[in-house]
């Protein structure tokens, strides 16, 4: 059963996470808010394998959509000052002057061109990404894998990190109490940690693990990247699968994200603990120029400077061009890529985003894990199905009668 509400215009998007939820074990939420006003808040299936429903108040642990709200943490620094996207690394963190990191800023970092992709040459032993002190010293004592400033290149965990210890040194609190203070308790979000405490964690939806195997079981093999790695260079292709292969976690590192005490600690480019509503408040104060049911947070000038793409090239781990902006990648939808729309997908299926042409923001949070770094398809669908209703009802486009019925039909759902 779908629950929730939804307004009349946007009853798609309730058909889409309905038929979405039904193909497989679990659930997911979705918000909507389209002109600065909520009109999807919607969830459906189960939380856990016991096969309790998923309620108002369930989270989901979504993995690298996590970097966009730490992200507008620090967006929110730079707009008060505290902060400036110039400022070397090494001003607000002395000691990661060093290996020839200097001239990093804090632009790069935002941009995945600090250099620093590589998490496994820098773990010991797979429980240290649950060590803050440990990891952030092993940054500030490793080399650039690439040239500092250069290609952009997927900082896909180390970006937490490097981006989480920027807002210890500049706020003196733990990245997951700086992202309190400064985005959700301004917001009155129902639902933000990174590091969850007890409480939070009795409302946290249980991941379902994908199959093992496939494309992400050669990923990782050593021997056969190794191999790879030799064949491109060999070719001349342009690709690094060993570059890949090291931004990304070992299996005997990874196992740990599916251990429920992950949440306990902050790693702030993968283990955020959302609702889809909050997610979806970030993002559509972003689309209302930095403002939300009056309460401002950041300037329309902040907000168009965290936007602006930073790199159009094609990223150096993912492959792709990502079209980077300062935190944010572009948004990827079913009806294309919105030239003005940014966001955070994760892995597993979960992403946000926001487009202030539209005015639209779209969040989705599920425990029924799947695809690849950047989700599958379900958001890039729900994405393609909200921005069509935003743009109907734009145009003053009527839902006919039979559609509004339909959507006011959907089990608990509730017609806005």
């Amino acid at each position: 059963m779908i629950d929730g509400m939804v307004e009349p215009g946007f009853w798609p998007v309730a058909r889409v996470l309905e038929q979405q939820v039904r193909r497989g074990p679990g659930g997911a939420a979705v918000c909507v808010y389209h002109r600065g006003r909520k009109v999807a808040d919607l969830w459906a299936g189960e939380r856990d394998a016991s096969g309790h429903a998923w309620t108002s108040d369930t989270m989901a642990m979504s993995f690298s959509t996590t970097k966009g709200v730490v992200s507008t943490a620090l967006h929110v620094l730079a707009d008060r000052g505290r902060i400036s996207y110039e400022d070397r690394v090494a001003k607000h963190w002395p000691e990661f002057d060093q290996a020839g990191k200097a001239s990093i800023t804090v632009r790069d970092v935002l941009s995945h061109r600090a250099g620093l992709p590589q998490i496994r040459p820098l773990l010991d032993r797979p429980d240290r990404i649950c060590d803050w002190d440990y990891m952030t010293e092993a940054l500030a004592d490793a080399s650039p894998r690439l040239t500092p400033g250069g290609h952009c290149a997927y900082h896909a965990f180390t970006f937490g990190w490097l981006a989480g210890e920027l807002l210890r040194r500049v706020t003196g609190q733990p990245v997951g109490e700086a992202v309190r203070s400064l985005v959700a308790e301004p917001l009155g979000l129902d639902g933000c940690y990174i590091g969850a405490p007890p409480d939070a964690k009795k409302r946290a939806a249980a991941l379902i693990r994908p199959k093992r195997g496939g494309v992400v079981g050669l990923i990782g093999s050593r021997r056969f990247m190794s191999a790879l790695d030799r064949a491109y260079r060999a070719v001349g292709i342009p690709i690094s699968p060993l570059l890949i292969q090291d931004a990304l976690l070992p299996g005997d590192v990874s196992e740990l994200l599916w251990d429920p005490r992950i949440l306990d600690t902050p790693i702030p480019a993968a283990n955020g603990l959302f609702t889809a509503r909050s997610l979806a408040r970030v993002y559509a104060m972003l689309a209302e120029g930095g403002t939300l049911d009056g309460v401002r947070l950041l300037s329309p000038r902040s907000v168009s400077r965290a936007a602006q793409v930073q790199t159009r090239g094609r990223d150096r781990v993912l492959q792709l061009p990502m079209h980077w902006r300062l935190g944010y990648h572009s948004a990827f939808t079913t009806r294309g890529r919105l030239p003005t729309g940014f966001g955070h997908f994760g892995y597993g299926g979960s992403g946000a985003w926001c487009d202030p042409e539209t005015r639209l923001a779209v969040a989705m949070v599920t425990n029924q894990v799947a695809g690849g770094p950047f989700g599958d398809a379900r958001i890039a669908r729900l994405g393609g199905v909200a921005v069509s209703c935003a743009r109907a009802v734009a145009h003053g486009v009527p839902l006919d009668a039979s559609a509004a019925k339909r959507a006011a039909g959907l089990g608990g759902i509730a017609a806005g």
